[in-house]
């Protein structure tokens, strides 16, 4: 996710706030729950399982948030989305923050969308600026990559939820042990698994990831994309250490919302 402020002057919906009851967490009711509900790959299962009692802490601190006010994103079946990706499939790892903190934006996958949002969160516009830089490939009017990760591109949060209009405000609730141990599987994988990490909170994680080819630059938030992620080829680049490792390219051009 970037690092970016949301539209604050935006308006926020009308709707209630929901407030959520833990049960309301599809992971308090723990990873072979979730893979039954079709929430994440069975292949993750394995993974979560030591962690279902740190899941089942975060359910309550969300819902105790939640019961106070804040209105939680994303939608909590759509936190762990990314781990819908099967382990054995994942051969790109793209890392984020959290999710985008204006509502309706986030999804559960870093840096997307969906796809009727407009105007497109501004990082994702640098992504596809870069994008149409390193590839020649038209920038999409639309935030959902989707395909990406039907090709094996995991868009992995380091924390998987936020408040509206608060980004950062859930890194301390205990997400960060999730996302340790889907890198830490990660990993593990053979072949290994290409890891992009855009900003300094991303690179943070190298140590984790001693296994992987790793690809670093700048984050793609206005802040910093004309410091160095701008010019910085991921795209190319990735398919190129993909092809030094017998595996497919990605194809990414986005299709038509």
């Amino acid at each position: 996710m970037s690092t970016e402020q949301p539209a604050l002057f935006d308006p926020m919906p009308e709707a209630a706030v929901p407030g959520y009851s833990p049960e309301d967490f599809p992971f308090f009711h723990g990873p072979r729950s979730m893979a039954d509900a079709g929430l994440i790959d069975p292949s993750w299962v394995a993974t979560l399982l030591p962690l279902s009692s740190t899941l089942q802490q975060i359910a309550r601190d969300l819902s105790a948030r939640s019961l106070g006010g804040e209105r939680i994103l994303p939608d909590p079946a759509l936190m762990l989305r990314a781990l819908q990706l099967p382990v054995d499939q994942v051969k790109v790892l793209i890392i984020g923050q959290d999710p985008y903190p204006t509502p309706g934006h986030a999804i559960g996958l870093s840096f997307a969308t969906g796809a009727q949002v407009r105007p497109l969160p501004r990082s994702l516009g640098n992504i596809y600026r870069e994008l149409h830089g390193d590839t020649g490939i038209p920038p999409a009017e639309h935030g959902d990559l989707g395909s990406w990760q039907d090709q094996g591109v995991m868009l992995l949060n380091q924390v998987f939820s936020v408040s509206a209009g608060l980004p950062g405000s859930h890194q301390k609730i205990g997400w960060t042990a999730i996302s340790t141990a889907v890198i830490d599987r990660l990993n593990r994988s053979t072949p290994p698994v290409v890891a992009l990490l855009w900003g300094n909170q991303a690179q943070k994680l190298v140590g984790a990831m001693s296994n992987m080819v790793i690809l670093r630059s700048a984050h793609p938030s206005p802040l910093s994309a004309s410091r160095g992620f701008f010019g910085s080829r991921p795209f190319s680049t990735i398919n190129h250490e993909l092809e030094a490792l017998g595996r497919d390219r990605v194809r990414w051009r986005l299709p038509s919302a």
